[in-house]
């Protein structure tokens, strides 16, 4: 459990450098994609801080299966949600059409985010099944969300720098929806897996 506690603590530390610097990068570089993977990491710092809640109260004796429930179909709602965001991101950066400036700030918060991402997402999913948390695995899957969001704004943000390819990252983004309404759907229906 103090595994667990430190792993959420730690996602929402990260989130919220990340947002910061994102959203400052993406307002900068006129970058729509950086500024809704800033919006993207207020997203995750919300089902994470719920997480870190329960997981607290968990610590203390104070937490339930029914409380494991409401945080699973939380975390589901915020798969929903950022489902929601990356469609209407992608589609106005492709109605758009205007290749940001390039943002160096931006390819360096991908990659940091590519590194730390996957780690957490690793841990806190060892974490859910000593526990036996399924709120926790799915918060976990949120976090690999982030690694695959962290991939393809890394892939957009190099491929408008190097060749100027502005419509590689809502592409990409695109690619994801499927994927985030599926774990979506299912934490909100209370799969456990």
């Amino acid at each position: 459990m103090r595994t667990a506690l430190w792993l959420v603590f730690a996602t929402i530390s990260y989130n919220v450098f990340e947002s910061v610097v994102a959203l400052w990068a993406g307002i900068a570089a006129g970058s729509i994609a950086l500024v809704g993977f800033g919006l993207d990491a207020v997203i995750e710092l919300a089902a994470a801080s719920i997480m870190f809640r329960y997981l607290l109260a968990q610590s203390r004796g104070n937490g339930s299966a029914h409380t494991d429930g409401r945080v699973l179909r939380f975390v589901g709602i915020t798969f929903i949600a950022l489902a929601a965001y990356v469609l209407f991101e992608a589609i106005m950066t492709l109605r758009a059409g205007e290749a940001p400036a390039e943002s160096t700030v931006g390819i360096v918060l991908a990659i940091l985010s590519l590194i730390a991402m996957p780690l957490l997402a690793w841990g806190k999913l060892r974490a859910a099944k000593h526990i036996g948390s399924a709120a926790l695995r799915a918060e976990a899957k949120e976090t690999i969300a982030c690694s695959y969001l962290s991939f393809a704004l890394l892939l957009g943000l190099s491929l408008n720098a190097i060749a100027g390819w502005w419509w590689a990252d809502p592409a990409a983004a695109l690619l994801m929806i499927p994927w985030l309404l599926k774990e979506g759907i299912e934490s909100v229906r209370g799969h456990k897996d």
